[in-house]
């Protein structure tokens, strides 16, 4: 199947053209008229992911986060982005990306993270013009919980052992707001949203004060959105069920906990 069919299929389900006016989702490197043989599907692009395609025999890569952001002005073999762009060009890979545009729809990143806790009656955190799409998920749980099991339940949906956490507040939960990635920027949405508790990743050391009534869990930017590759791979193998298709078997998690 052709690259360019098999971008359609992604596209259909969050296009391009939603992405956040600072990223760069879509098409990193390569040709996309070349026949697509096998896919590999990874949260970041290192130089182990491409190397894991190359042994796969994968001549396409797909991704959460784009492999490049900023303007590249050689391509060499000084930094990892210049060293990965190479090994791509020279092993025939093609390489693409999903990022905000998959995190925007309801059904992506965000919702994902929803359905994983069993949020009812979910709409979207901060709404783009476009009132179907936007960034995080607010939603309810269906039996609230206090604070300590609250976590010790997001602990074992997300498969976390460690938690950042501001002070725990004593009423039970019942709204949360959530967004998967680095979602600091949408605190102020979820307090505004009557969310008792948000959860994201990337949240730094001062946005621990809180609001009274109102609490904030880190439990990671990996740890957020691992989940999208499991969406990544049914929106291929919905359309071909029989396409070689599979997440990368390296944990490339750049985070490590002692």
């Amino acid at each position: 199947m052709k690259a360019k069919d098999i971008i359609a299929l992604f596209e259909g389900f969050a296009p391009v053209a939603i992405q956040e006016s600072w990223d760069n989702s879509g098409l990193m490197v390569g040709d996309v008229s070349m026949e697509v043989h096998k896919i590999l599907l990874g949260l970041d692009f290192t130089e182990q992911l491409v190397e894991e395609a190359i042994d796969f025999g994968a001549n396409m890569i797909i991704t959460h986060h784009p492999l490049i952001f900023k303007g590249v002005k050689k391509i060499g073999t000084d930094t990892y982005i210049e060293r990965i762009i190479t090994k791509l060009i020279k092993n025939d890979i093609l390489a693409y990306s999903m990022h905000t545009n998959i995190d925007k729809v309801p059904k992506g990143v965000s919702g994902l993270m929803a359905d994983r806790i069993g949020l009812v009656n979910q709409e979207i955190l901060e709404s783009d013009i476009q009132a179907a799409i936007g960034m995080g998920i607010v939603g309810n749980l269906e039996t609230p919980l206090n604070a300590g099991d609250f976590i010790k339940m997001i602990k074992e949906k997300f498969s976390v052992k460690c938690i950042k956490s501001s002070l725990l507040i004593p009423q039970k939960i019942e709204r949360v707001a959530l967004c998967g990635g680095s979602g600091s920027s949408l605190i102020s949405s979820a307090i505004n949203s009557g969310a008792q508790v948000y959860i994201s990743g990337d949240i730094s050391y001062h946005n621990f004060f809180c609001e009274k009534n109102f609490m904030i869990l880190d439990i990671g930017h990996y740890e957020s959105e691992v989940e999208v590759l499991d969406l990544m791979m049914n929106i291929i193998l919905k359309k071909m069920p029989n396409f070689v298709v599979r997440k990368s078997e390296i944990n490339n998690n750049p985070i490590y906990y002692h």
